[in-house]
């Protein structure tokens, strides 16, 4: 191994945190600096599982012609603040070039080695932390109303199979002797095994990061302003007025990861996907697993005292608050799978997904700024890569050669010289 380096990590959700406690594994001296602390963004409100299967982008052939539609239908998980409209073309323009089966079979290609063992990963990050406990192994099932239902998601189903992922399939009778909890609508499942869930989110994460701070790591709360760079060589990070000194720094600041990095010459088309969820407290209803209902296009996650639902995309930027539309879509989709469903009271959440316009993220060495590193940009599978993210960055950044190829990641292509 090299020599031990000052390393600061920007940005506390499940990637920096991940990245930081891996790098003092590995020896370093590291910060974290967040503006809120810890889980305080997406970290916080993800669906909750570790959804290995996930290869599959929402860029997939056939979205061109179903994004129109479901824009303007009141039952479709796809909104949009229309006065973000202009600012949104450039990115959606080239998002949607990407919407074919071959850049399809390319990104899930690229996401599998990220997501593809994240119960592990998981397992492996969190040992000997105290937050082992908040990590569930479980089936996770994809809830169809029938076989030709399911059928309409080969091209999916078969990318999935290409990268190595089996499952079995539920059909009527034996999907409700599998669970019983579900709407006699949804007639078919399929389930794949060895995944997992995290029983609460936010913290598990704070307890991941409690960990850190135990073994010596620092924790700012602060606004990052910039990274001070000299010669090509990162020495510092400015935040909350003075400037923290190192040789390494990494971005990983989800959805706001893109006005930092391009102060430092990386033009990454990013956009925040607003992603909303419901918890329904005390519920009368709880299914066995964690479940993707797809006629709905949303998750049901079991944690700690509650169900949460996550699902809907909504376009409208970092600033603009929550909607009312995809909430009530939530409730109304809430109703249709889980008839029974009560609860003793319900919370809302919106929160914001680093979306990439090619939907693989972004993690590696910028080519132009020596230890100015990059970990973000995963979509809906943060929570899901981000232990094998954080992993990657603290080998690259100890010198070793993880034994993956990481060209397809790496910030070289959004550089004038990538």
């Amino acid at each position: 191994m090299q020599d031990s380096k000052t390393v600061v990590v920007i940005g506390a959700g499940i990637v920096g945190v991940s990245t930081a406690i891996w790098l003092q594994r590995e020896g370093h001296k590291v910060v974290i600096i967040d503006r809120k602390g810890p889980a305080e963004g997406t970290s916080y409100g993800n669906g909750g599982i570790l959804a290995s299967c996930s290869i599959v982008p929402v860029t997939g052939p056939g979205l061109l012609a179903k994004a129109p539609k479901m824009l303007f239908s009141p039952n479709q998980p796809l909104f949009l603040k229309w006065g973000y409209l202009p600012k949104l073309l450039p990115w959606l323009t080239k998002y949607l070039s990407h919407a074919n089966a071959d850049d399809t079979r390319r990104i899930a290609e690229a996401l599998t080695p990220i997501v593809g063992d994240s119960l592990q990963d998981h397992l492996a990050l969190a040992e000997g932390t105290g937050a082992e406990h908040w990590i569930v192994p479980t089936d996770y099932l994809f809830a169809y109303n029938d076989r030709a239902h399911y059928g309409t998601d080969s091209f999916g189903w078969g990318l999935r199979k290409t990268n190595g992922f089996q499952w079995d399939e539920l059909e009527g009778q034996a999907f409700r002797a599998y669970d019983d909890v579900y709407s006699p609508d949804l007639g078919f499942a399929a389930r794949l095994k060895d995944h997992g869930r995290i029983r609460d989110p936010g913290q598990y994460i704070k307890d991941l990061a409690d960990h850190f701070v135990s073994q010596g790591g620092k924790l700012i709360i602060a606004d990052v302003e910039d990274i001070a760079r000299e010669n090509g060589q990162v020495t510092g990070v400015r935040a909350g007025g003075e400037t923290i000194p190192c040789d390494t720094a990494v971005v990983a600041l989800g959805a706001w990861s893109g006005a930092l990095t391009k102060k430092l010459g990386l033009d990454v088309p990013l956009e925040a996907e607003r992603g909303y969820h419901l918890e329904f407290w005390e519920p009368t209803v709880m299914p066995k697993t964690p479940v993707m209902v797809a006629a709905y296009k949303f998750v049901a996650t079991p944690m700690e005292g509650r169900l949460r639902l996550a699902g809907t995309v909504e376009f409208g930027g970092l600033e603009a608050g929550p909607s009312e539309a995809p909430l009530d879509l939530l409730r109304r989709n809430a109703s249709a799978v889980f008839p029974g469903l009560r609860a003793s009271h319900v919370t809302e959440w919106l929160g914001h997904r680093p979306a990439p316009a090619d939907s693989i993220p972004v993690i590696g060495e910028l080519p132009h700024l020596k230890g100015a590193y990059t970990g973000f940009g995963h979509h809906h599978i943060g929570l899901t890569g981000g232990p094998k993210t954080g992993r990657i960055l603290a080998q690259l950044i100890s010198g070793k050669a993880p034994n993956i190829d990481l060209s397809i990641y790496s910030p070289a292509r959004y550089t004038k010289a990538g």
